[in-house]
């Protein structure tokens, strides 16, 4: 199977995509959601392009390392909102996010 060699990475991206899915439900059980707001949508544009990305790998896309690279992009603005907050689960989504992009950018 091809995409045994991204065995790690696609662990990496499923691990990314919970913490992003689970800062994203955090947030919005926030006291002052509206201040979350960015954090909200960027957990879910990480969430969505973690999941696709770890679809892609297993399916061996000949797109993977275009895809990495977007992947890549998408973690880093994630963790840099995310490390703006104090919430527990936002510093753990950004140390998830940050990982996830270095492994992307490996292949990207």
């Amino acid at each position: 199977m091809a995409h045994e060699q991204h065995q790690q990475l696609i662990q990496t991206l499923h691990e990314c995509m919970q913490a992003c899915n689970h800062c994203y439900d955090a947030c919005l059980k926030e006291e002052d959601v509206k201040m979350m707001a960015e954090c909200i949508r960027l957990d879910r544009e990480c969430a969505d392009i973690c999941a696709f990305l770890e679809q892609a790998l297993t399916r061996n896309s000949p797109f993977a390392s275009d895809l990495a690279a977007v992947c890549a992009k998408i973690c880093e603005a994630c963790g840099n909102e995310c490390k703006k907050h104090d919430h527990d689960h936002c510093q753990k989504c950004a140390e998830a996010c940050f990982k996830c992009a270095e492994a992307c950018k490996e292949i990207a």
